[in-house]
C-alpha cells in the first residue's frame, strides 16, 4: 500500500477542521444556555454551563481510548468511528428531556469527538516533526480559535428560529461531511509494520514514558493551566456578555469581533516559530497574559467608565487574551509531544486527557463562581497565566 501525502494546502485544512468540530461542538452551545436553562427547569442557571463542562470532560476521557486504539488499529478507523458516535449522541441529545441525561449525551459526544481531536495530532507526528509539525498545529489552532466566530451566531439564530435542539441538527450535518472527506481523501498514515498490539499494560508503560520525562510533565501541566483559564472565560462568556455589560443578542457579534480579530494570532505564530522557536513564544505569551488581567481587574474595579464603555475594554482584552493563546496553544502541544515519537497516539492520548481534564477541573469552579461580574475570570486567568509563567521558566532538563 503507498502511504502518500496529501497536498500541505488540503492537509492542513483537513486538520483544521478537525480541531475545528471540538470549538464547534463547544461554542455553539453558548448562546442557548438561557433557553436550555429554563426548559430543562434548571433552578440554578450556573448549572447550564455543565453542558459544556461535560462534553470537555468527554473529550478527555475518549483521548485515552482513541489514541492507543490509533496505534493499533490505524488513524483513520478510529476518527471514523468516533465521529459516528459523535453523530449518534447528537441524535440522542436532540430529544432528551432532563439535565442529566443532557449531560450523558454530551459525554458521549464528546468522546467520539476526542477521536478526531486527539489521533489528528498522532496523524501530524507520522508526517512531520519539530517546527515543521509546530506550523501545521498552529494552523490548525487559527481555525480553532476562527470557529467561535461563526458558532455563536449559528448557534443563536438556530435556537431562535427552530429550537435550541436545532443546534444538534448542524452538528450532525457538520460531523457526516467530515467523515466523507476524511475517508474520500486522506490517506492511511500508520503502516501496518509500525503498528502496536492493543493492550492495557501498553498504555500503563506509555504513561510511565510521559510522566517520568520531567520536559513533557512541565508543558502538561503548562497546557492544563491554558485550557483552565480558556474554559473558565466560556463558561461565563455569555452571562458576562449578556448579564454584566447588557449586550443581549448582540454577544454572538462580540464573539465573533474577538474570534476573528484573535485569529490571526496562529498564523503569526506559524511564521514567528521557525524564527524565535516555540518555548520563548509560549513563555511570553503566559507573562503577557497574566499582566493584562491584572491590569484589566484594576481597571474594571475602579469604575472609571460607563458600562458602555468597560464593555469596549472587556473586549478588546479578551482579542488580546485569545491572540496570545493563538501564539502558544500550538507550541506547547508541540513542545509536549516532539520528544514522544516513538509513542505518538498514546502519548496524544495522555497529554491530551491530562491537559483536559485538569483545565476542566480547574474551569469548573470557575464559572460556577459567576458573581454578575467579570472579576472570577480575570482572577482564573492571573493564577493559571502566573503558574504556567513559572513552569516555562523552570528550564527542565532537555529544554
Amino acid at each position: 500500500m503507498e502511504y502518500r501525502r496529501l497536498p500541505y494546502w488540503e492537509f492542513s485544512l483537513l486538520i483544521s477542521v478537525m480541531f475545528g468540530l471540538l470549538a464547534f461542538g463547544t461554542d455553539a452551545m453558548l448562546p442557548a444556555f438561557p433557553e436550555i436553562a429554563k426548559d430543562l427547569k434548571l433552578v440554578n442557571v450556573n448549572k447550564a454551563q455543565l453542558i459544556l463542562s461535560s462534553f470537555v470532560v468527554g473529550t478527555a476521557v475518549g483521548q485515552l481510548i482513541t489514541g492507543p486504539m490509533s496505534d493499533s488499529f490505524g488513524r483513520k478507523p478510529v476518527i471514523t468511528a468516533g465521529l459516528l458516535v459523535f453523530i449518534l449522541a447528537c441524535i440522542m441529545a436532540y430529544f432528551v428531556k432532563s439535565l442529566e441525561w443532557m449531560l450523558a449525551a454530551r459525554f458521549i459526544q464528546g468522546l467520539g469527538i476526542s477521536a478526531p481531536r486527539t489521533v489528528t495530532m498522532a496523524l501530524i507526528r507520522d508526517l512531520y516533526s519539530g517546527r515543521k509539525m509546530a506550523r501545521v498545529v498552529s494552523i490548525a489552532m487559527a481555525v480553532f480559535v476562527l470557529v467561535p466566530a461563526v458558532a455563536p451566531a449559528m448557534g443563536q439564530y438556530l435556537f431562535l428560529n427552530f429550537g435550541w435542539r436545532s443546534i444538534y441538527l448542524a452538528f450532525i450535518l457538520v460531523g457526516f461531511l467530515s467523515l466523507l472527506w476524511l475517508n474520500i481523501r486522506q490517506p492511511e498514515t500508520l503502516e501496518p509494520k509500525n503498528r502496536k498490539c492493543f493492550r492495557v499494560t501498553n498504555l500503563l508503560s506509555a504513561f510511565k514514558i510521559v510522566i517520568t520525562n520531567r520536559l513533557v510533565v512541565t508543558y502538561t501541566a503548562a497546557l492544563s493551566l491554558a485550557f483552565a483559564a480558556l474554559f473558565g472565560y466560556l463558561n461565563s462568556a455569555q452571562q458576562i456578555f449578556v448579564n454584566t455589560f447588557n449586550a443581549g443578542t448582540k454577544f454572538p457579534m462580540y464573539f465573533a469581533i474577538v474570534s476573528i480579530l484573535a485569529g490571526s494570532a496562529s498564523f503569526l505564530n506559524a511564521a514567528l516559530v521557525m524564527r524565535f522557536g516555540m518555548r520563548l513564544l509560549a513563555t511570553i505569551g503566559f507573562a503577557a497574559q497574566a499582566v493584562m488581567a491584572l491590569f484589566m481587574v484594576l481597571f474594571l474595579y475602579s469604575e472609571i467608565l460607563s458600562n458602555e464603555w468597560s464593555l469596549i475594554i472587556f473586549i478588546i482584552w479578551s482579542v488580546l487574551a485569545f491572540f496570545i493563546k493563538g501564539m502558544y496553544f500550538g507550541n506547547l502541544n508541540a513542545l509536549a509531544m516532539e520528544p514522544m515519537g516513538k509513542i505518538a497516539g498514546m502519548a496524544s492520548a495522555i497529554i491530551g486527557a491530562v491537559a483536559t481534564l485538569l483545565g476542566i477541573l480547574i474551569a469548573v469552579p470557575i464559572g460556577l463562581l459567576f458573581n454578575g461580574t467579570p472579576l472570577p475570570v480575570l482572577i482564573g486567568y492571573i493564577i493559571c497565566s502566573g503558574i504556567a509563567l513559572m513552569l516555562m521558566l523552570s528550564k527542565p532538563k532537555g529544554a
